[in-house]
């Protein structure tokens, strides 16, 4: 029991109250004093962890009587298997894969209650390479193979891939030569690897080694395969690709998603919504018969964000770069969907932002605040981002507390 006061509810029931906590003059639920607040954020890619950015957020607020909730937060991309170890009772496996040059790469496997969790982007993430070696032509999902063939020896019967911020446009050809599958040639050569020769597959080397082992790909975006909104036109040029490059990526993918369907018995593989996450990891794990879900519903489901947007007062969450990708299936959407639901404030901060004021608002934001903006300088925002956030949560804290 908590010392000092009780809550009545509407049975009548006497029930504990924390600390701090008041009856409303109904008697029929308690509130603070403060303001109950839920910092949800993910990750300032290239700066700080979803964790560091929550925390950097606490320390900057400065009003001692709100209570405030850190749930750091990921949507299959970087950081996913921190953000769940924080809240799973799993163990971690260090894995040796490589990055997407086939350079040597520390990855781990996350192992709790007869689930593995793998994350795509310690193989392939974008952030593994500098700006130069960015080459969406010739890089490889190889190791995202050699992460997901360890998952299955650990035993494991359902195994969960978040995708998201990968440097490859291969649509999954790499991960599947790593489990056995590898893409070849109508001579039956193996093809080089990255997206560009996947033009000239035309079939595969057999089925892939996976012990039957049940998929789900936990994915950051709901993007098809191919077309203007495919991997290779919205997430190319990110990673390095020119304009000659999105459309030869485009074709190749276009071509290797028949020689999946012919493979694998399918119908539609470009189109299905997912197919184009990380680069097109998604067609091709749809093709293993993987089930497609969205990484921020998943983890807000294991780490338990309903039941705090339930009791929260203001809801703070953020990224790196709030842009149109954000509102595609990525934290800061599923956040502010949460909130507006329940009829909460939902602040972003972020390192910049590009969304028209009219679109995020929609989405169930209520406002932005970025930290290029509050330095009035990108070189300081990206050097002192926990700096940035402290200081704009100490704004906001006086702002929205009661």
């Amino acid at each position: 029991m908590f010392p000092g006061s009780v809550q009545v509810d509407v049975t009548g029931l006497m029930v504990a109250q924390p600390p701090g906590r008041q009856l409303r003059p109904d008697g029929v639920c308690w509130h603070t004093p403060g303001v109950r607040v839920l910092i949800c954020p993910d990750k300032f890619a290239g700066t700080l962890s979803a964790p560091e950015v929550a925390q950097a957020i606490a320390d900057g607020w400065a009003v001692p009587s709100d209570e405030l909730i850190r749930l750091p937060i990921a949507d299959g991309g970087p950081g996913f298997v921190d953000v769940l170890a924080t809240a799973l009772d799993g163990r971690r496996i260090p894995v040796h894969t490589v990055d997407p040059l086939g350079r040597p790469a520390r990855g781990e496997i996350l192992y709790a209650n007869g689930t593995a969790y793998v994350e795509s982007a310690q193989a392939c993430g974008l952030h593994l390479l500098t700006r130069e070696e960015r080459n969406p032509n010739t890089t490889t999902s190889y190791g995202l193979g050699l992460l997901l063939a360890a998952a299955v020896e650990t035993g494991a019967a359902q195994v969960v891939v978040g995708l998201g911020g990968s440097a490859v446009n291969d649509a999954g050809a790499g991960m599947l030569a790593a489990l056995g599958a590898a893409p070849v040639d109508a001579a039956g050569y193996a093809l080089p690897y990255g997206g560009a020769p996947l033009i000239t597959a035309a079939a595969l080397t057999g089925p892939p080694r996976l012990r039957q082992v049940a998929l789900v790909a936990a994915t950051d975006v709901d993007n098809p395969l191919t077309g203007l909104h495919g991997a290779s036109n919205v997430f190319g040029p990110q990673k390095g690709a020119t304009r000659d490059d999105v459309l030869r990526l485009d074709a190749a993918l276009e071509h290797f998603a028949a020689v999946l369907e012919q493979a694998f018995g399918l119908e539609d593989l470009a189109t299905r919504p997912g197919a184009g996450a990380a680069g097109g990891l998604g067609a091709a794990l749809i093709a293993l018969g993987a089930r497609v879900t969205s990484g921020i519903g998943l983890v807000s489901e294991l780490i338990g964000l309903n039941r705090e947007l339930d009791a929260a007062d203001l809801v703070i969450t953020g990224e790196g770069s709030f842009d149109h990708q954000s509102l595609r299936g990525k934290v800061v959407a599923g956040i502010a969907a949460g909130a507006r639901d329940r009829g909460l404030p939902c602040v972003v901060l972020a390192g910049r932002n590009e969304t028209g004021h009219r679109e995020a608002s929609a989405a169930g934001v209520t406002e932005t605040h970025t930290l290029v903006q509050h330095f009035g300088s990108v070189a300081t925002a990206m050097a002192e981002p926990a700096r940035g956030l402290r200081e704009l949560a100490g704004r906001l804290s006086r702002q929205w507390s009661r």
